[in-house]
């Protein structure tokens, strides 16, 4: 096949003086225009035409280059004429590929043409050409992929499209037709069968698209023989059943044991999901007899959230288990087209699949098209041509396909693998069907969509479509579909009859290996006193040795240097800052050879520039990673800084630490009041899916926190959002007040027996704070995480303490200084550096050492409905504590707002706080 791309955007006029330059002396023309010029001339000589340089000639050309920009058209926009939609007449987008529109006429129709080459044809006729396009583009595939810059990737697809008979289908062997009837056998009945016995329970069937069995199957046996030995599936509710049973491999009697709802599960460890959210794991044997280890994540109603999990997910496998060789492992993200265009996590997840922290080599994406969400038409659901419009974001070819043609599905699916696996980018599949019932199976679509529906209730399903044409074609006998779905059927009964006669005990499946040695069901005893985690002193200056020097030959910038002396002033008096403290906890970690990764929005340099986890040196700008080689034997510190995204790099995060618990994962905020732009992460799977779905995640969330002025948008990562989804104990929510505790709540997260996700409300003016620095013995070994911090008195002076002050956070070092300041003996501070779970046992020693006091405060800036208070409050009334008196608050007044937009009125405010804890 020639490729003449090089001429479709050369002007005609250029063109023609190029023509006339090669007729004088055709070694001053470049070889590609020359060969262009002679294979046009022999093609014109057997035509009958002059050849020297005539106005015939010199006509014949320009025809020659109008047929090329046909072709160019075809390519370009002729996916628009394709035979897509199985149930409808596809809307005329006005495509212009019509050989008038390039000023060609029906005469030119039986000339020879010498830019055929171009399509593979060798000199042929327009008639010849527009035929051959038109069975390529125009029918039951449109292939959109010319919105690619990349040549390489076009001709690639080209080649491979253009190269095939597709009027006479594309080239499939016996043994696929006979697979592709099976799996469409199995997952039609299935759902058949399911509509017959579980009459109005929700199941949210496939049917109408069960040629996704058949892409999946096919995506699945096409990767593992290119390498793939790994398979991460996300997708929604629609079809998940169908997936699980004739993908995954779940048995039928697992899932009709789910719908007869005789099992009594153990909810003693979560509350458990309905059914066509869980998530399932299975190692399956291909065609070609390779074994592939298959994933499906475990999902909430919030469609496509888990499509960032996934991701995460993948590139944590990726990272830790193949060596960063992504042809081992594929992501495969299964859409409703609704969904696909109306929820904004897609588009940040296709955005960041091209980054250094979140590439996984390109994740194939399969769109189950039914034309309709929920009770919204397409025309209502998006303002793009396709659902797919987001694939252009990374230039990914789309490749839209009839749902009712499994062998077009087949060819799509496996042209997808292909390209996935040469070029490591993303793909999108666009398999157009229709959804034969409601959005659930006691939903009357005809409410909404009566011509539709009119149509689907004739319309054969894609199992009967595929059965007659093969019986056409000669390729089965007539009997053959009749026998295989009786057969199936039966075996369905035969599984119905014995989960009815003898019901499965409901159990979860098992995590993977490496989370099996964790505790599952943790109790309050578990979190009585944190276990210890300093570290020897010589690790710890062997730490500070390497922070503070980095290597030879590196010139860090005046303001690293600047910064690194100031420290040094606080190591020469045994003390060290919180970025310091941070550094040391991590250090840590690497040298016991754990891996660490943490993303989010300036996280290398810091938000408040306290980090300098990276820095540059000042004469070639090189970046160096100052915890990288301390020791040959440490695990590998990963920071990146993120793109500007909450939803999708949390969801990234939270799915990277699914994947295994002996790495540390960290998130942070670039401040915690940005942290809601991923409420939907928080909410359905940190806070959750344990509970959920039986998966533990040791994930870190840093969220700046604190009332500084700031305003309404950067004073509060909303604590009591967190504190009121704590239960069962899912979280570890803290709020830390000293470099040496942060240091300590770092470590702990690998050394429990058990991961929880924490939640930190980290720091912003304490990272320069005078007073918030720690001595460097607090951090050796022996020492542990103080749940509470107590700045108390003792001996026969503690009869004497009158107010108990509770606290958490910043709030501690006003009242400490008012304390100083006023001389305030007969109060106690004490702070709460972790909120959840509550040290009850902890709180009920400080209450009996100060059994005199006759008032108990809770401290906070946040205004009353906010913060720790409606937590606190409710703890204290249902924990016995003793003869204790109540609970006050003393905090900002209840606002709608976190805070006051003007600096007067917040230092007013923050005044009043801090006085009336000591004087109310």
């Amino acid at each position: 096949m020639t490729d003449f791309s090089f001429i479709a955007n050369a002007h005609p006029s250029y063109i023609e003086s190029l023509y006339d330059q090669y007729q004088s002396d055709p070694d001053q023309v470049e070889s590609s225009w020359r060969a262009f010029f002679s294979g046009f001339e022999f093609a014109k000589s057997g035509n009958g035409h002059s050849g020297n340089g005539s106005a015939v000639g010199n006509d014949h050309l320009l025809k020659e280059l109008r047929v090329l920009s046909l072709i160019k058209a075809y390519r370009d926009r002729a996916h628009l004429l394709s035979t897509t939609n199985p149930i409808r007449k596809r809307r005329d987008r006005h495509p212009t590929v019509n050989i008038e529109d390039f000023g060609l006429t029906e005469a030119d129709l039986s000339t020879p043409f010498f830019v055929a080459r171009e399509v593979g044809l060798g000199t042929a006729t327009l008639q010849q050409i527009v035929d051959k396009l038109r069975k390529v583009y125009c029918g039951n595939i449109g292939f959109e992929y010319h919105h690619i810059n990349d040549r390489n990737r076009r001709r690639w697809i080209r080649q491979r499209i253009e190269s095939v008979d597709f009027q006479a289908g594309p080239a499939i062997s016996m043994e696929k037709k006979r697979r592709i009837l099976e799996k469409l056998n199995g997952a039609v009945i299935f759902e058949r069968f399911l509509h017959t016995k579980y009459i109005g329970q929700k199941r949210f069937s496939l049917e109408g698209g069960e040629n996704a069995i058949v892409g999946l199957d096919g995506i699945i046996n096409a990767a593992a023989d290119d390498r793939v030995e790994e398979i991460i599936i996300g997708m929604a509710h629609r079809g998940r059943l169908n997936v699980l049973a004739n993908v995954m491999g779940k048995t039928y009697g697992q899932i009709f044991n789910e719908f007869e709802g005789t099992a009594v599960p153990d909810l003693s460890f979560g509350d458990g999901d309905v059914k066509y959210h869980l998530g399932f794991s299975s190692q399956v044997q291909t065609t070609g007899g390779k074994t592939v280890h298959l994933k499906l994540v475990p999902n909430p109603s919030h469609l496509e959230a888990v499509n960032p999990v996934v991701e995460g997910f993948a590139r944590a496998k990726a990272d830790i288990l193949y060596g960063s060789d992504y042809d081992r492992i594929l992501p495969i993200l299964i859409h409703g087209d609704a969904a696909l265009a109306g929820q904004g996590i897609v588009y940040e997840t296709v955005q960041m699949s091209q980054l250094e922290g979140y590439y996984t080599g390109g994740t194939i994406h399969f769109v189950i098209n039914n034309q309709v969400g929920f009770t919204t038409d397409f025309d209502d659901a998006r303002s793009s041509t396709y659902s797919t419009g987001v694939a252009s974001v990374v230039q990914a070819p789309v490749f839209h396909v009839n749902g009712d043609d499994p062998e077009a599905v087949l060819f799509a699916v496996e042209l997808a693998v292909a390209y996935r696996q040469e070029f490591n980018i993303d793909v999108f599949i666009d398999m157009v069907c229709y959804r034969r019932h409601g959005h659930n199976e006691g939903d009357d679509p005809q409410f909404t969509q009566p011509e539709m529906y009119k149509i689907i209730a004739d319309h054969d399903d894609p199992r009967m479509v595929y059965s007659k044409k093969l019986i056409e074609r000669g390729d089965v006998e007539g009997e053959l579909a009749d026998e295989m779905e009786k057969a199936f059927w039966n075996h369905l009964q035969e599984r119905l009859d014995e989960v009815r006669e003898h019901p499965l005990p409901y159990q979860y499946q098992e995590p993977e290996q490496a989370w099996r040695k964790l505790k599952k069901k943790t109790d309050v005893s578990d979190y009585d006193q944190s276990p210890e985690t300093g570290i020897e002193r010589k690790t710890l200056d062997k730490l500070i040795n390497h922070l503070m020097n980095p290597r030879e030959g590196f010139n860090p910038l005046p303001k690293v240097v600047r910064v690194l002396k100031g420290k040094q002033k606080l190591l020469d008096d045994g003390k060290i800052d919180w970025a310091m403290g941070e550094l040391l906890a991590y250090g840590a970690i690497l040298l016991d050879g754990n891996d660490i990764r943490m993303s989010g929005q300036d996280v290398k340099r810091g938000t408040f520039s306290h980090r300098l986890a990276v820095i540059y040196d000042a004469d070639t700008y090189a970046p160096l990673n100052r915890l990288d080689q301390i020791d040959e034997k440490q695990g590998k510190f990963r920071i990146y800084n993120s793109l500007l995204s909450e939803f999708g790099v949390l969801g990234f995060e939270y799915g990277y630490s699914l994947a295994t618990p002996d790495n540390l994962i960290i998130w942070e905020a670039q401040f915690g009041d940005f942290a809601n732009g991923a409420q939907t992460i928080i909410d359905q799977f940190i806070t959750a899916g344990e509970s959920k779905w039986q998966r533990m995640s040791g994930l870190i969330m840093l969220l700046p926190h604190g009332y500084e002025g700031q305003g309404p948008e950067h004073s509060s990562a909303r604590l009591e959002r967190f504190l009121q989804a704590c239960s069962e104990f899912n979280l570890t929510v803290a709020n830390i007040t000293t470099p040496a505790n942060f240091f300590h709540a770092i470590r702990r997260q690998l050394a429990r027996p058990f991961r929880k996700p924490l939640i930190v409300m980290s720091p912003k003016s304490l990272l320069r704070h005078p007073e918030c620095v720690s001595d460097i013995s607090e951090m050796e070994a022996g020492k542990r995480f103080q749940e509470i911090i107590e700045d108390g008195v003792k001996g026969a002076a503690a009869g004497k303490v009158k107010r108990v002050l509770l606290c958490s956070g910043k709030v501690y070092y006003d009242l400490a200084q008012y304390q100083r300041e006023n001389k305030r003996s007969d109060v106690v501070i004490v702070r709460l550096e972790q909120l959840f779970p509550l040290p009850v046992k902890q709180l009920k020693a400080i209450f009996k050492k100060y059994k005199n006091a006759s008032e108990v405060y809770w401290v906070q800036e946040e205004p009353s409905n906010m913060g720790g208070w409606l937590f606190m409050n409710n703890m204290f009334h249902n924990e016995n504590f003793g003869e204790l008196p109540n609970l006050h608050l003393v905090g900002r007044k209840s606002s709608a707002s976190p805070a006051t937009g003007f600096k007067k009125v917040h230092d007013s405010q923050q005044e009043d706080i801090v006085r009336r804890a000591f004087e109310v």
